[in-house]
């Protein structure tokens, strides 16, 4: 049993880690990919606790699936920076230079 330590230890930093940049990044791509990573270490946490059904289902929905259809819908989306800025003038109407 001690020596699982080491591989739990790190498991618990790559899921934590991976949880803070999912939080902290601003590109969605990076954030989406941190919770597949997320996901792989919950699913190896499973494995660990000796619970193998559990594991292979959040690593085939949770790594697999929900990160494909998230990437899938942030490539058919424009990304705010990508859209013309619309200003008001003093009238406030709105003008586009």
């Amino acid at each position: 049993m001690t020596w699982l330590i080491i591989p739990i230890i790190i498991l618990v930093i790559l899921t934590i880690g991976s949880a803070i940049y999912a939080v902290v990044t601003k590109n969605l791509l990076y954030a989406v990919v941190s919770t597949g990573l997320i996901s792989l270490g919950l699913s190896l946490f499973f494995f660990i606790l000796q619970a193998p059904d559990v594991a292979l289902t959040e690593a085939a929905i949770g790594v697999a699936l929900t990160t494909i259809i998230f990437i899938i819908t942030i490539r058919n989306t424009t990304q705010y920076e990508d859209e013309p800025k619309k200003e008001k003038n003093m009238k406030g109407e709105l003008s586009n230079d």
